[in-house]
C-alpha cells in the first residue's frame, strides 16, 4: 500500500519483503526475525504507526531497495508478526509521527546519497518537497534520529 500526494509517495515495507519474513522467518542477512511483545511506542513499518502494548510484532534486518552501492545497509525494523491492513492514513505523512524528529536522505539513480536532512517533524512535507526540487533525488529515505533506523520510503511517482 502507498500513500501519495501530488508530487510524492510514502510506501511502508513492501508487502513482498513483510511476507517473507513473515512466512520464512529470516530476514535480508538470513537471520531469524526475533518475535516480541511490544511494549508500546515501537515504530511498526507495515503500517507506519507506533505499536500499542501488547501486539505480537517482530524485529527484523531490512535492506531498503538501492542500485548496488557504498551507500546500501542493513538496519533493523519492528513490523506486526501477522498481516496487518497497512497505513491508515491514505495520502498524509504518518500522524503518530508527527512531532518526531527523523533524518531524510534523499537517493539518486545511482543509490548514492546526494542530499540530506534533520527535520523536527513540524511540516516534513515542506522538507520533502524541497529535496525533491533537485531533479537528481529519484527516492528518499526516512530514518530515526537516535538510532538510524528505517522508516519509510519516499520516492518520485513512476519510479518503482
Amino acid at each position: 500500500m502507498t500513500l501519495t500526494t501530488s508530487t510524492f509517495e510514502i510506501a511502508p515495507l513492501p508487502d513482498d519483503v513483510l511476507g517473507r519474513a513473515r512466512s520464512e522467518r529470516t530476514d535480508a542477512s538470513g537471520n531469524p526475525v526475533v518475535a516480541v511483545t511490544a511494549d508500546g511506542g515501537e515504530p511498526l513499518r507495515c503500517c507506519l504507526r507506533d505499536a500499542e502494548p501488547g501486539e505480537a510484532i517482530f524485529l527484523f534486518g531490512y535492506e531498503p531497495v538501492l542500485p548496488p552501492s557504498p551507500y546500501r545497509e542493513v538496519g533493523a525494523v519492528f513490523a506486526h508478526a501477522v498481516a496487518c491492513p497497512g497505513p491508515v492514513e491514505h495520502g498524509a505523512y504518518p500522524s503518530t509521527w508527527r512531532g518526531r524528529a527523523q533524518v531524510l536522505r534523499a537517493y539518486d539513480e545511482r543509490g548514492w546519497i546526494c542530499d540530506a536532512r534533520v527535520h523536527d517533524g513540524t511540516s516534513p512535507e515542506a522538507v520533502i518537497e524541497e529535496m525533491l526540487q533537485n531533479s537528481a533525488v529519484v527516492q528518499i529515505h526516512s530514518r530515526n534520529v537516535a538510532y538510524g533506523c528505517y522508516m519509510f520510503l519516499v520516492r518520485r511517482p513512476g519510479h518503482e
